[in-house]
């Protein structure tokens, strides 16, 4: 009996951070499924590439906002009732945008849902911070972004055939019920280690001083755009254009289409364990983060430069591309072990601002830059995205890359692990 209770004591952090990781499956779901949905809510709500990635930049607005408040608020209250809040959120804006009938209240829907995401992961990383030691951070990161990148799967084809077949904002209310039935699962299962101490909101002083200590931090300046220019495949491609792009350059249809980039995905839920299993036991991170942008530049520079591609060689370039990007992993557990344990959730707010705050900048500038280089078919008055349209636009990417290969070289790590010293 002792030896039951004892083995249920040793996973009891794992089924916490295993269900609270649905939160952030379900999250990405609400992030990736306008991209499986794309051309059905242009249509409906009547848009334009730019418009359609302001509505999705709402939701990363809300993100950029409050994710510093969200750090310090985990900082100092019960991690697992701000999952709790935030997941309500998240399911309104869910419900709200499968009944919005304007681009402006369908917005209003996407900023709701994108306050609750702002907590999503901050809220993970507390939990590992405190119920796993450090040596085991990264591996658990890179748990958590594989089990959150089973959502941002379903929403991609499934999605989008569920989309087809009941409309965009039926399946969204769907969408809003597995969101309903996750929220029972974290108030049953996640609690945290130890209760944290009531304190009263900090005075000014305190706030701009813990704010200016951790914004000083180059530590996490450097690994919030490293981890951002990795990230932005998965925002910009796997959440918003990424369908548009198949459709209209390689003539894909929807389905398939969303198929091929729920590749990204599947190539994050791969490499992200194995990277975060590589930086813990193997090999130094910044190495590794180092080989995951080159691998990246490489990846992205085939998808764009080969004109004339099969199904099945698309599938695989995005896949290995979510395999590299997700390197980006490595860059989470490099915060936390630089901040003041009381300030681990303020630290990865101001760095989850860049990361998020990015793409909302370069995605309506992406849109801009396709809508300026489209036409208008004279038959159906469609908009017509060529293949310059997105060869232009998607050139942040490749760039992107390059600059968080260059950063590689200017973040700091405590330790190395090499294979001479586990030897």
């Amino acid at each position: 009996m002792q030896r039951l209770l004892t083995r249920f004591s040793q996973a009891t952090p794992y089924l916490v951070t295993i269900t609270a990781a649905l939160f952030f499956a379900f999250e990405l779901m609400q992030l990736h499924m306008m991209n499986a949905i794309a051309p059905m809510v242009m249509k409906d709500l009547n848009l334009n590439a730019a418009n359609f990635g302001l509505l999705n930049s709402s939701y990363l607005l809300a993100d950029v906002i409050f994710l510093i408040p969200a750090g310090m608020i985990l900082d100092r209250y019960s991690t697992r009732k701000v999952i709790i809040i935030a997941m309500l959120l998240c399911i309104l804006g869910t419900f709200s945008l499968a009944m919005a009938p304007t681009f402006a209240l369908a917005c209003l829907a996407r900023f709701v849902s994108g306050i609750g995401n702002a907590f999503c992961f901050l809220s993970l990383v507390m939990l590992i911070s405190t119920w796993f030691e450090p040596k085991k951070h990264a591996f658990m990161i890179g748990l958590v972004i594989t089990i959150g990148m089973f959502g941002g799967f379903v929403a991609q084809a499934p999605f989008s055939a569920l989309a087809e077949m009941l409309s965009w904002r039926n399946a969204l209310i769907v969408d809003g019920f597995i969101g309903i039935a996750i929220l029972a699962l974290v108030i049953a299962l996640v609690y945290d280690k130890e209760a944290k101490k009531k304190e009263l909101l900090p005075s000014a002083q305190t706030f701009f001083h813990e704010f200016k200590t951790c914004l000083v931090n180059r530590q996490n300046i450097t690994c919030g755009l490293y981890t951002s220019f990795m990230n932005m495949p998965l925002m910009i491609i796997g959440a918003v254009y990424g369908s548009l792009f198949l459709t209209q350059v390689h003539g894909l249809n929807l389905p398939q289409a969303s198929f091929v980039i729920s590749m990204i995905c599947v190539g994050t839920i791969i490499g992200s364990p194995i990277f975060g299993w590589l930086g813990d036991n193997v090999w130094n991170k910044k190495g590794l983060m180092a080989v995951a942008s080159f691998g990246s530049i490489i990846l992205f520079s085939m998808i764009m430069m080969l004109s004339s591609q099969t199904l099945l060689s698309l599938m695989t370039l995005f896949l290995f591309l979510g395999v590299f990007t997700s390197g980006q992993v490595l860059g989470y557990p490099l915060i936390t072990e630089s901040a003041p344990k009381k300030l681990v959730g303020t630290s990865m707010g101001i760095s989850a601002v860049i990361i998020m705050g990015l793409p909302m900048f370069l995605g309506p500038l992406a849109g801009k830059i396709m809508d300026r280089l489209s036409s208008i078919n004279p038959q159906t008055g469609a908009t017509v995205f060529h293949h310059e349209s997105f060869y232009t636009a998607f050139l942040i990417f490749p760039i992107g890359f390059f600059i968080a290969l260059l950063l590689t070289f200017v973040v700091r790590e405590k330790k190395r692990f090499t294979l001479l010293k586990k030897a």
